[in-house]
């Protein structure tokens, strides 16, 4: 009988007890779905740098296969040597980008340059394994690069939607931009004369 007293007198407070706790889940819940979130599409960045890192571990083999079989260093290989070195000394998601790009551009050129002027070199097997990986890498590239994608989209989706939205702002989050493909980047670059010696 006690007991039925005592939530009979305190039901006021004990409905507003609920309340506050529920409230108090929800805020830490969405807080930490946001969290989840956020880095989730850190995550996705780091797998397309990840990839150009690759790509880029790749072209000192790539250089020196082409550059011993044809005995002279060609503009093709300096271009992509120095694509190489841009991204890695890029210090922002956007210059890295580009000159991952840059590079993807460079190796693309190189192997179409040595496949028209030097069919015996596409009969080396350290060639063709490494044109193998290169091609794979840059298909991985475009694959994490729309991961990334995705990731910002369900970020973007949940830090708008109502009440989230209200939310997100307390808390700090703010929209992310898409990945957009720079322009400029998107042009293969000059590289060299197009023939090897």
């Amino acid at each position: 009988m006690k007991t039925d007293n005592f939530f009979k007198r305190n039901k006021t407070w004990i409905i507003i007890l609920a309340v506050v706790l529920i409230l108090l889940f929800y805020f830490v819940g969405r807080y930490n779905a946001f969290i989840t979130l956020d880095q989730n599409v850190n995550g996705k960045w780091s797998e397309v740098e990840n990839q150009y890192q690759r790509q880029a571990d790749l072209v000192p083999n790539l250089v020196s296969v082409v550059s011993s079989s044809v005995s002279v260093e060609t503009n093709f290989v300096k271009e992509v040597i120095a694509a190489r070195t841009a991204w890695s000394s890029a210090s922002s998601q956007f210059q890295k980008d580009v000159a991952g790009v840059q590079m993807n551009n460079g190796v693309s050129a190189l192997v179409s340059a040595v496949a028209e002027n030097y069919p015996v070199l596409q009969a080396n097997k350290q060639y063709v394994a490494l044109t193998d990986e290169l091609a794979g890498t840059q298909n991985r590239i475009a694959t994490a690069r729309g991961r990334y994608i995705e990731s910002i989209q369900s970020y973007n989706v949940a830090i708008k939607r109502f009440p989230s939205s209200l939310l997100a702002g307390i808390y700090g989050f703010g929209g992310k931009d898409y990945y957009q493909a720079e322009l400029d980047s998107m042009e293969t670059p000059d590289l060299g004369t197009g023939q090897l010696p």
